[in-house]
């Protein structure tokens, strides 16, 4: 298989707007630049919507809503197959689109293009096997008939650090319930939005289910469209700030919601666990996309008396790790995003260290070209350090130190938020016992990653509403409808 070329993926992309099956400029012509983290040079510009624009995708999807919910599901699942498949034979030229606009490393980001195409076989499969029932009412006279349908129109807001998976985790639930839907790509990484828009078009997918919005004007564009009134859900993943005042923005016409929000995740190693997996789990849970992910791990918590075997292991395999270009060979550890990123990292770690932290390795900015963070591991690190409290989102590993069960829950539980804790032990029953106590929606028990297709996604507090993924994905666009029925 020949290997893409930087320039030829970049224009194979269409760089326009994706509304009612076609491709069409932004209202006046408009566009913005799409750049390359890794070196701040510009890939390609595309169509920035202004509200008009927006307004038009919702009336496309809108439009389309009656004759898609129509459509056979076993047409649905199979629109899906085909764009599975799609995704899975042009992995190489995706992979490397991904790793130009927004720098992980192509492995990483080979491994996001499988994940991301598996939510689109997940619901593939999901799509028949959408369920109702029927029952005898409790005094013998009537019947119940219960039966699901689609929401309707869907806004689906993408972020930009997983900009493939987190299209399929919303799209592939859409199509198989029988939705339409506006999407809305973060304007850092619009590209793989826009390629994946294709996809699903030569797949099948009739015009106007699908409709791409790119701008660089996000609350402008997108706040006519949730208050409109005529979208009635709204799938939303990116920062807590956000989601809370699109929560209010959805408020006005009650639209159903589901939001993945931030995540401050703890990463608790007990002194009976095996430290070999305890670190390989770190560095997976930590370094996972440059550590731009809301499940990388925030806060790791180590017992006393294993807390120095523990850092020194991983400050040795943080030093280990290649940084540059995600396109380089042996490149593990790309740029953050943007320059906005690199400032926030330094200050918590900067932070950190004015109260008291020790820096073990790292803990520097690399001068640019480029956007990169030097791999990080702190030790000591404060209670009331800003990063324990705030998403690090960048290559930083903060540990401190616990001595009972009890003190490292109540440290793990100290926070606003609840998307995912990891915990290390090799004790059953302390497994389950905190595993129970922790306030997450998703627990990686001696394990470092916890995203599968096939599982629930999701957290609690302020990590979000709903989940994807897994059996109950489908139903965050599905209305249940009982019917009741006199004999």
């Amino acid at each position: 298989m020949s290997v893409p070329s930087e320039t030829s993926v970049v224009e194979a992309v269409a760089k326009g707007l994706f509304i009612g099956g076609k491709w069409v400029d932004a209202a006046g012509g408009r566009t913005f630049d799409v750049h390359d983290p890794a070196t701040g040079e510009v890939l390609c510009a595309v169509a920035d919507a202004a509200p008009a624009d927006g307004m038009a995708a919702l009336g496309a999807a809108v439009a389309a809503q009656e004759s898609w919910a129509a459509h056979p599901p076993r047409e649905r699942g199979e629109i899906l197959r085909r764009a599975y498949e799609a995704l899975t034979a042009r992995s190489q030229e995706l992979a490397l689109l991904m790793t130009l606009e927004m720098g992980k490393p192509l492995a990483e980001s080979r491994g996001e293009i499988a994940y991301a195409a598996e939510f689109f076989r997940w619901f593939a499969e999901e799509a028949v096997r959408i369920d109702g029932g029927y029952a005898t009412a409790p005094n013998g006279v009537g019947r119940f008939l219960i039966t699901k349908q689609p929401v309707g129109p869907s806004i689906l807001i993408t972020p930009w650090n997983f900009p493939m998976a987190m299209g399929t985790r919303k799209i592939g639930p859409a199509v198989a319930a029988g939705c339409t839907m506006v999407v809305k790509p973060a304007a850092q990484t619009p590209l793989c939005m826009l390629a994946l828009a294709q996809i699903l078009a030569d797949a099948g997918l009739p015009e106007g289910v699908l409709n791409v919005v790119t701008t660089s004007d996000a609350g402008g564009v997108m706040e006519p469209v949730i208050t409109d009134g005529r979208a009635r859900k709204l799938s939303f993943t990116g920062s807590t700030a956000v989601g809370r005042k699109l929560l209010a923005q959805c408020a006005d016409k009650v639209l159903r919601t589901s939001m993945e929000l931030g995540g401050n995740a703890p990463f608790v190693v007990f002194d009976d666990a095996d430290i070999d997996d305890a670190v390989d789990g770190a560095m997976q849970a930590k370094m996972r996309n440059i550590g731009e992910a809301c499940t990388a791990a925030n806060r790791f918590y180590i017992h006393r008396g294993v807390v120095e075997e523990f850092s020194r292991r991983l400050t040795q395999r943080m030093e280990a790790l290649a940084i540059g270009r995600g396109t380089e060979d042996g490149v593990v550890v790309g740029p953050l995003i943007d320059d906005a990123a690199v400032t926030k990292v330094t200050g918590l770690v900067a932070d950190a260290v004015e109260r008291g932290a020790r820096v073990l390795t790292g803990g520097d900015a690399i001068d640019g070209p480029g956007h990169f963070v030097r791999p990080t591991v702190l030790a000591d690190v404060p209670v009331d350090a800003r990063m324990a409290g705030e998403e690090i989102f960048g290559p930083v590993a903060p540990i401190s130190v616990f001595d009972t069960e009890d003190e490292a829950i109540a440290l793990a539980n100290d926070t606003e938020y609840g998307l995912v804790s990891y915990l290390y032990t090799s004790d059953v029953k302390r497994a389950l016992r905190v595993a129970e106590r922790l306030d997450a929606g998703m627990i990686g028990l001696n394990q470092g990653i916890v995203s599968n297709p096939a599982a629930p996604f999701g957290g609690v507090k302020q990590s979000g509403l709903g989940r994807e993924g897994g059996g109950v994905g489908i139903e965050e666009f599905l209305e249940t409808k009982y019917i009741a029925v006199s004999l």
